[in-house]
């Protein structure tokens, strides 16, 4: 796997330098190889690392142990090639839709530089972008004015507006409700089945994971590591009809199974 686009190589974190002495880890011995263009989605139980996962994966947090690299280069600060958006759509009030979407381009190089000038040509692919996730219409509207599910749809749209290599997402879906949710996993999958971008997904939602991903880890409670890796073979692409199928509940329980019997370890740890 030399070719990864992600690749974790033995990777710990201990979050500060008493814990690092007294080995005390948020995640430990993480070997983790991402194809160009797969979709990968991390589950676990709460408190299991997965958000301490993302933090390394963005180049937030720098591993105490071990290397990481994406797109051929080590991470040695926080990654331009990548977007974020997370379960809240953190908009900003006094933007426009459209505004929210341009922010990265004002602030990330080589597009903060060229924004003024460039300016009608970012907001025409803003306003595309927004036509493609159903926000036709709403481009110049308020977040206020926008119900939680069309706020996502514009966080995910500003998370993809510089046209990153790596697509984070953590919990992205996890505040909206099921119909809205579901509606959601399809745009996503259109737009990374036109665009390919990598994408690492953090979710509870074991559904979710299964239509979506390519491949599902399990991480155990912490100090969190994989435990277990599972490639999703349902062909593509996936309609909402194939979550009734017997093929996908299967995969579905089969992962519950996994998650259910590091709960009952945990448990038994603890007392």
């Amino acid at each position: 796997m030399s070719t990864a686009f992600v690749d974790f190589k033995d990777v710990w974190l201990a979050y500060n330098e008493e814990l690092l002495a007294q080995e005390q880890f948020a995640v430990e011995a993480i070997d983790l190889q991402v194809r160009q263009g797969e979709f990968i989605a991390i589950v676990g139980p709460s408190g299991c690392g997965k958000s301490t996962f993302m933090k390394l994966a963005t180049g937030l947090k720098m591993p105490s142990r071990g290397s990481i690299q994406i797109d051929g280069q080590p991470v040695t600060g926080p990654l331009k090639i990548s977007g974020m958006a997370f379960q809240a759509p953190s908009l900003l009030p006094w933007r426009t839709t459209v505004d929210n979407v341009l922010l990265p381009l004002e602030i990330v190089e080589p597009y903060r530089s060229q924004f003024k000038q460039r300016r009608p040509e970012f907001e025409e692919r803003a306003r595309a972008l927004l036509q493609k996730v159903g926000l036709g219409g709403y481009e110049d509207k308020f977040p206020w004015q926008l119900s939680g599910g069309m706020q996502q749809r514009a966080s995910i749209c500003r998370a993809l507006i510089h046209e990153p290599k790596l697509l984070l997402l953590d919990e992205p879906f996890g505040a909206l409700d099921a119909f809205t949710r579901e509606e959601l996993w399809c745009i996503l999958r259109d737009l990374w089945t036109e665009q390919r971008f990598n994408v690492i997904l953090v979710t509870h939602d074991l559904r979710e994971s299964v239509f979506l991903a390519d491949t599902v880890y399990v991480m155990s409670k912490s100090p969190g590591r994989f435990v277990v890796r599972r490639e999703i073979d349902l062909p593509r692409p996936r309609e909402l009809e194939i979550t009734y199928t017997k093929e996908f509940t299967d995969v579905v329980h089969e992962l519950r199974g996994h998650i259910g019997a590091l709960r009952k370890k945990g448990a038994e740890v603890a007392q």
